[in-house]
């Protein structure tokens, strides 16, 4: 069990506080005192160093499915081929009996103070606050000092780091994966002017000004965290970079008809990804063009039966849903045509994929798509959610041989050029090394 406890963070506390209508009265700081240890250190005065020990944070689970995991797993794979210590940290990593004993400890005194203060609490701010304290918790546990460089995945993270700061004085990153309140506000998660809103916004604001860089995935995230009051001058992109090998797509166990246009669609199957406006998409084609082609929905998610019925109720009799894959390298050397109807995503790396493998490309301009693809160049781009549009993109790629062939090779050598983790990993690492000289200056 705990022996103490700290409040909630105290900017959050006066956020919520505001958000009530209560005057916030004079806190002292023992109140608030966040329980890190090695409070005795005197913060390094940093040079510029060959090899770096890198300390890579994430509030999500790490392992797993997904592109912040992939992200994660590509990152520090490439530093540490490049000679430097890399730890990652998710709340996943620590022992699950520690775990349960902090929730339960924390749980009924988060309630207590919350419904002291306001009569009441919710559930998100409780769940949250409850996360961030057991995680917060653990990472105090580490040798934080040995690290040359934090980098922090997410906006809670990048809080949690923050705080540790005020003590460790190291170079913090944050890379933000998504606008978590601004895209919880889209899809109705959150209503416009709650609690949550506020709450939320404000851990968005802090992490950015705890951080001494942002690095973006795309140029589209610049906007919305200015609104947030990021600089321009404090963002760097840096365009997601994988390793692909077309040596690894060569076989597959499913047989797909050769005389046929391979269209495929990889994606969880979430409402977020769109394959509805896919099969309404294809339900507005020529039945004539359709009898040339084979649509492959690739990926498994909540969905699966709602679409699987409305593909049977629209005669969609060429579409086949495989599941999730293991082979998706082999199937994207089969595809002809890949289509990402993505309703809202930030950088999904089933595109970067599908461009290593020279297939032509039809995707949606949402978050940062349109930076990996050129509309009529390196593929093609809809409006979200525009079945219509869609639909006509789909049937120009399908009649038009020669075009669909063009804007393969040229997402192909785009990928090439630009796209490679080796030059992600090599533009991160030129951050790192520049934000630890910058500070280093600061400090002297």
């Amino acid at each position: 069990m705990i022996k103490t406890f700290s409040i909630p963070y105290p900017y959050m506390i006066q956020t919520l506080d505001h958000y009530y209508g209560i005057k916030t009265p004079p806190q002292k700081k023992t109140a608030i005192k966040t329980l890190i240890k090695n409070e005795h250190l005197v913060p390094r005065l940093y040079g510029k160093k060959k090899k770096l020990s890198i300390l890579i944070t994430t509030f999500w689970d790490y392992p797993h499915t997904g592109g912040l995991s992939n992200y994660i797993k590509t990152l520090s794979e490439g530093l540490k081929k490049k000679g430097h210590k890399v730890d990652v940290i998710s709340p996943k990593q620590f022992p699950a009996v520690k775990v349960k004993e902090l929730r339960a400890a924390v749980i009924p005194k988060l309630k207590d103070f919350f419904t002291d203060r306001y009569g009441d609490y919710n559930d998100h701010i409780l769940k949250n606050n409850r996360l961030m304290f057991i995680y917060e918790q653990m990472l105090q546990t580490l040798d934080l000092e040995k690290y040359d460089v934090f980098h922090a995945q997410d906006l809670f993270t990048a809080n949690i780091l923050g705080r540790f700061n005020r003590i460790y004085k190291k170079p913090l990153l944050f890379t933000p994966h998504g606008m978590f309140t601004f895209n919880r506000l889209k899809f109705h998660i959150f209503k416009k002017g709650s609690v949550e809103e506020f709450y939320y916004k404000k851990l968005e604001m802090k992490a950015i000004e705890y951080a001494n860089r942002l690095i973006i995935l795309s140029d589209t995230f610049r906007r919305p965290l200015k609104k947030l009051g990021a600089k321009q001058e404090d963002m760097t992109t840096v365009i997601t970079g994988i390793d692909y090998d077309v040596k690894t797509g060569r076989e597959t166990k499913t047989s797909f008809p050769r005389n046929k246009i391979i269209i495929s669609c990889i994606a969880r199957l979430g409402p977020r990804k769109g394959h509805k406006h896919l099969l309404d998409a294809l339900s507005q084609i020529s039945p004539d063009l359709l009898d040339h082609v084979e649509v492959l929905i690739v990926g498994d998610g909540e969905t699966r039966s709602a679409l699987k019925d409305q593909a049977r109720k629209l005669d969609l009799s060429m579409v086949s849903f495989l599941g999730k894959r293991e082979d998706v390298p082999a199937i994207l050397n089969m595809t002809d045509i890949f289509v990402l109807p993505t309703i809202n995503d930030s950088l999904p790396i089933s595109i970067i994929e599908a461009m290593f493998s020279g297939t032509a490309i039809i995707a949606t301009n949402c978050g940062g798509i349109p930076d990996l693809i050129q509309h009529n160049k390196t593929g093609l781009i809809v409006e979200p959610g525009n079945a219509e549009v869609l639909a006509r993109a789909l049937a120009f790629f399908i009649t038009n041989k020669s075009s669909r062939q063009q804007a393969a090779s040229n997402a192909k050598a785009y990928a090439a050029k630009y796209l490679s983790s080796e030059m992600m990993i090599r533009n991160i690492e030129s951050i790192y090394q520049n934000t630890i000289s910058s500070e280093g200056d600061h400090e002297t």
